[in-house]
């Protein structure tokens, strides 16, 4: 009998179709889940002027959605782990399209901020779960490149609003970008038909079946017998996904300094995602000039993102992340400054590249962080934890905005989380975490993903 350690198989394999397979899916999940996320912010000065709402209860609108995605974080992210992660993706998407899609029929801000709850629940379970799924069935060489490849959809659903933002706002009004949401539903039967299931949950419900097909897609020449065996990692094999888990084996300290980088990262990406195109019309710039900033700042994130996993799969991650938020706090300032505007373009960039490429890369090491079994557990309740930031932020900026303050205090006021996030990476404990160091992981590899157990006859 053979003893077969699925993860380890995976870890150790080569690329292949099924990885690109579930490379494809994930980030065309995360492009409709970033551009879900960032319809608010671009169509906000619209809508403001719309519904007559001031600042205030513009930041209170945006906000309930990011409300919604501190519970669907942690609701989907811990279910998903009992239930499977296919059926917990497709719902997600389900929720965000259709309500997002809904919020653009709303009339009144109560209306559209609870249709924006709603879909919150779906935006922000979706992702713990693709960053669990694509961790899941990533070779560990190349781990952090593929989750932060996956995240840089997030970016360019960021770029697809804002391209049609500029396009259809001030033809067919904000409603319209909202409407377009709802196309993602066409991706959810997909899902079902190509994403395959979590290897751990397949494990733990005994589908074996299952496995083996799962197996010989990720390594071709894996030739199946009746008797195998297949086994998680000693943190991986137990069920239970509970909270507790999260603090055991040496990971008490890292999961706290986790959440508050989440806490602090999330706080400037959805001020910035909320408020920059506001800020900058307010400035003095026109709304398609605005809204290209927007286009900048996310494409600056994407570049930071697949820079910063190609950095962390070479370098240590902790100060790859650390370096990312100390270039977050500077690029954030000097917004607030007078400079030339191909300056002004550049200093975008580097913001989006530190703050949402960061972030993107933060989820990539959440998902290297913790043992499988609880991955989603512990990447949703990281996620969940750090949506209270996305939530405040923009409330708390929308006040400084009512204020009438200079313009740089409110960018000073979005760049000082910056500081408190590269302090809590630093000092993360990552010592007893079930995965090498990432960027350091050939030093610790277990080699040999199947073992031959003794039949009972030669014992």
């Amino acid at each position: 009998m053979r003893k077969i350690n699925v993860h380890r198989f995976c870890e150790d394999a080569r690329f292949t179709r099924l990885h690109a397979t579930v490379l494809s899916l994930c980030t065309l999940v995360i492009i409709f889940d970033g551009y879900d996320l960032a319809v608010a912010g671009i169509a906000l000065p619209s809508i403001m002027a719309e519904m007559r709402i001031k600042a205030t209860g513009a930041g209170f609108m945006v906000s309930s959605a990011l409300f919604g995605m501190m519970f669907g974080a942690v609701f989907f992210g811990t279910i998903a782990d009992r239930v499977g992660r296919r059926w917990t993706i497709a719902a997600c998407v389900l929720l965000f399209s259709m309500f997002t899609a809904a919020a653009g029929y709303a009339k009144d801000p109560v209306t559209f901020g609870v249709f924006r709850f709603i879909a919150g629940l779906g935006i922000g379970g979706v992702m713990p779960n693709v960053v669990a799924q694509m961790s899941e069935y990533s070779p560990r060489r190349i781990r952090s490149t593929m989750v932060t490849l996956m995240f840089s959809g997030y970016s360019i659903g960021g770029m697809l609003a804002a391209l049609v933002g500029k396009g259809m706002i001030e033809r067919f009004g904000w409603q319209s970008v909202f409407i377009a949401a709802g196309l993602p539903v066409l991706v959810i039967p997909f899902v079902f038909w190509l994403m395959p299931e979590s290897m751990a949950f397949l494990v733990r419900s005994g589908r074996t079946q299952a496995l083996q097909g799962i197996l010989a897609r990720l390594v071709p020449a894996h030739d199946p017998k009746h008797d195998d065996r297949f086994v998680l990692s000693d943190d991986e094999a137990a069920g239970s996904a509970a909270i507790g888990k999260l603090f055991q084996n040496g990971r008490a300290i890292g999961t706290v300094m986790l959440w508050t980088a989440f806490f602090m990262c999330l706080f400037m990406v959805y001020a910035l995602s909320s408020w920059l195109t506001k800020l900058m019309a307010g400035a003095g710039y026109t709304l398609g000039s605005a809204l290209t900033f927007v286009l900048v700042l996310n494409f600056g994130a994407m570049i930071g993102a697949i820079a910063g996993g190609w950095l962390a799969d070479r370098f240590n991650i902790n100060r790859v992340l650390a370096s990312m938020y100390a270039l977050a706090a500077v690029s954030i300032s000097l917004l607030g400054m007078h400079l030339p505007t191909w300056a002004l373009f550049i200093v975008v960039g580097l913001a989006g590249a530190s703050t949402i490429g960061t972030q993107i890369l933060t989820y990539a090491y959440a998902g290297q962080f913790y043992p499988s079994s609880i991955r989603s557990t512990g990447i949703g309740w990281a996620s969940g934890v750090g949506r209270s930031g996305a939530i405040l932020a923009p409330i708390i900026i929308g006040i400084l905005v009512e204020m009438a303050l200079p313009l740089s205090l409110n960018f000073v006021a979005i760049a000082l989380p910056a500081v408190v996030a590269t302090i809590a990476v630093l000092v993360m404990n990552r010592s007893r975490s079930d995965e090498s160091a990432p960027g350091q992981a050939g030093s610790q590899r277990e080699i040999g993903a199947v073992s031959a157990l003794p039949a009972a006859g030669e014992r």
